[in-house]
């Protein structure tokens, strides 16, 4: 599938990979559906990419947030006559935090684990819902009857976390685990489904990581030595996006790094 004369709706798509994501599509033709919180930076990055883009204020772990941006994004799609080609789901969050604390004597909240699952997994699922039963009416492409793809966010978490990631690995693992699933529920329709699982990425999350951690991280790291970069990671989104063998299978992003158990 070819990005361009297509809509693709992003979530997350205001800062780091997301936004890599919608100037890359933006710049190969597509037209960019941009979900996040942050209303400020939305209107930046409209006003910078122009006409064919358009932001929604979003919070991904309230269902009738979600499906008003997608009702918004389907009236513009009828507008301009673009079929929404894909979602990418990029919207997530950390939130460090050990299962339980030595220091208070006490598990960790349920609602630190409901946050991050929230954002990480259900808003990831909710926004896919809504959205597959209108790629599912799109014009299929020649030869192979394609109507859209779903780009997911997992983690090397996902295979190999560390200490206090024990939601945001749970998160990021089901991600993993569902992208099979996805694929066969939706192969009649001709609607793929990948995910890609990125290691340390410079992005608004990861500049948190203290600077201990991040040396850490360095020294496990294969080649290249540093994190990776917003735009290696939304090359691999336009990708998967055009090679349609891409499907049911989750892409390591990582140069072969592997997280130690211990800082």
């Amino acid at each position: 599938m070819k990005p361009e004369n297509r809509t693709f709706i992003i979530s997350g798509g205001c800062s780091g990979l997301g936004l890599a994501t919608a100037r890359d599509l933006h710049k190969a033709g597509a037209y960019v559906s941009l979900l996040d919180l942050n209303s400020g930076a939305g209107e930046k990055i409209v006003k910078e990419l122009g006409e064919r883009s358009r932001f929604f204020e979003v919070d991904v772990s309230d269902t009738a947030s979600v499906e008003k941006a997608v009702n918004g994004s389907m009236e513009w799609v009828q507008r301009t006559g673009k079929e929404v080609g894909g979602v990418i789901a990029a919207a997530g969050v950390g939130g460090a935090a050990k299962i339980f604390d030595a220091r208070s004597e006490s598990p960790v909240p349920i609602s630190q684990i409901d946050f991050v699952m929230n954002i990480n997994l259900r808003g990831t699922l909710d926004l896919i819902r809504l959205v597959v039963p209108h790629m599912v009416k799109n014009k299929p492409t020649v030869p192979d009857n394609e109507r859209g793809v779903l780009i997911m966010v997992s983690s090397s978490a996902a295979f190999d976390g560390q200490p206090g990631q024990v939601a945001y690995a749970a998160s990021k693992g089901a991600i993993a685990s569902l992208t099979l699933p996805l694929a066969r529920d939706l192969a009649r329709h001709g609607i793929r489904a990948v995910t890609i699982a990125p290691s340390l990425f410079e992005s608004a999350m990861t500049a948190m990581l203290p600077e201990k951690a991040r040396k850490s991280l360095e020294r496990v790291m294969e080649f290249p030595i540093r994190p990776g970069k917003p735009e290696e990671f939304s090359s691999l989104v336009l990708q998967s996006i055009e090679n349609t063998m891409l499907n049911g299978t989750v892409l390591r992003l990582d140069g072969g790094m592997r997280m130690p158990s211990k800082m």
